[in-house]
């Protein structure tokens, strides 16, 4: 059967991945380079375009442990991760040239993978489809996904036609400015990690009462791109720095810049507040503002982010800036094997089902790839527990409630609650999730993805 994957970002990478090395021909279809969108900047498969940080390896977190099932379940994406990883404490960061390079010099290497540098305008109608497009679906495929929902509502009279309009919605991803190392004043700043964890791979610049008021007024009278619009409906765990700016003079050092956990060497105590900088290469020429995700132009920002001490002469290798982001209401229209509700052999992955983050974007896309080998062999197609990560975030995805559906990131609020009879400490329940986690992933895999 003709096995079709729509997109090369992470989750289409990791889909047509998991395809090929079952043995099954796959052509991965990629509009880049031939066309661009307006957040990418090379042609090559799974381009990180915002962060470089794929969040914490932690298995007490909750993207740590979505990262070890996803090992556990041959992974290419983590695989490459972790050869091109950078420090950063206790996250993992990537060298993000090489990591895609890697990526894309792997899939066009495999005998099984067919690399289709075209725009996808249309949904096929035969064979197996992955469609992995991601933040930035084209218009075009956008009309068609349009088309197949008024399909899907026409096809299902009694379901409610206000959450099937829904279907597709936008809000704005967001980018961080990145800023050459050479042009920081590093007799400003000071090497460490939050609480001692993972050694001194930031670079923290502290700002004091005053610094940080004079920094927050700038950031408030800033110009930002296009109309100031408050019902754009932002992801809250990626918000704009100004948009947050805007809800109290505090906001800010109680969310990117917050001080907890460092201390100032030059003065042996905690700043008021704190900018931290993460590196984004491994020759640490760049360093990106954590959390500084912004519409700013780009003027207002080399005038607002050099009033920060330590970055008064920097020089921005890339801007920060705000992306459209389409993703479908999957409670209604997908399914737990994130299938097409009335159509079999149209699987969707990545951001566009409505997850957040790199890892899950990926994580869909290997569980896309893993199920459609299943259906392909005639074995039934069984979600992961609901004790996993990769359960609880498919179960968020496909049965949330449709009218206040918005993305989501991987989180221990997502998991079943761990039965005890007293209160147990915070370090202990969240070992009791991984335990979990792996011990029910471990029993799923031997059963339902060999």
């Amino acid at each position: 059967m003709k096995v079709n994957v729509i997109g090369g970002g992470l989750a289409g990478s990791e889909a047509a991945w998991q395809l090929a090395n079952a043995g099954f021909p796959v052509s991965l279809f990629e509009m880049r380079p031939i066309c661009q969108t307006p957040a990418h900047r090379t042609g090559f498969l799974a381009e990180l375009v915002c962060s470089n940080s794929l969040k914490s390896n932690a298995l007490n977190t909750a993207s740590g442990l979505l990262k070890e099932e996803m090992r556990r379940l041959d992974s290419l994406i983590l695989r490459v991760a972790e050869e091109h990883a950078l420090p950063a404490g206790s996250c993992l960061a990537v060298d993000r040239h090489g990591f895609s390079t890697s990526v894309t010099a792997i899939l066009e290497g495999h005998p099984q993978m067919e690399i289709v540098r075209e725009e996808v305008t249309s949904i096929p109608r035969d064979g197996l489809t992955i469609i992995a497009t991601g933040p930035l679906t084209s218009p075009s495929l956008t009309g068609a996904l349009n088309s197949l929902i008024e399909e899907s509502i026409e096809s299902d009279p009694f379901s409610s036609s206000l959450s099937q309009k829904r279907g597709l919605l936008s809000f704005f991803d967001a980018i961080s400015p990145i800023v050459s190392t050479e042009s920081l004043d590093l007799g400003k700043v000071f090497r460490a990690s939050r609480y001692g964890r993972g050694g001194d791979d930031y670079l923290n610049c502290p700002l004091d009462q005053e610094a940080y008021e004079r920094f927050w007024e700038e950031l408030a009278r800033a110009e930002i791109v296009g109309p100031r619009d408050f019902e754009i409906p932002f992801f809250e765990g990626c918000l704009p720095i100004e948009e947050l700016g805007v809800r109290g003079k505090d906001a800010l050092r109680f969310g990117p810049m917050k001080p907890v956990g460092l201390i100032d060497p030059s003065t042996g105590k905690r700043p008021w507040a704190v900018v931290q900088l993460r590196l984004e290469n491994k020759e640490a020429t760049m360093y990106s503002l954590v959390g500084f995700q912004t519409r700013m132009r780009r003027g207002e920002q080399r005038r607002v982010f050099r009033v920060i001490p330590g970055l008064e002469k920097a020089e921005f290798c890339r801007y920060g800036s705000m992306h459209r982001n389409t993703f479908l209401n999957s409670p209604t229209l997908v399914d737990q094997s994130l299938q097409w509700k009335t159509r079999s052999g149209l699987f969707f992955a990545g951001q566009i089902t409505g997850v957040e983050g790199y890892v899950e974007s990926a994580a869909t896309g290997l569980l896309a790839g893993i199920n459609a080998v299943s259906l392909l062999r005639g074995k039934p197609l069984e979600p992961p527990p609901r004790d996993t990560a990769l359960g609880s975030l498919v179960r968020y995805i496909t049965e949330a409630h449709p009218e206040h559906f918005q993305p989501m990131n991987i989180n221990f609020g997502l998991f079943p609650p761990v039965e005890e009879g007293r209160k147990i400490p915070s370090r202990e329940r969240r070992e009791r999730y991984a335990n979990r986690s792996l011990a029910a992933l471990d029993r799923w895999k031997a059963t339902h993805a060999a």
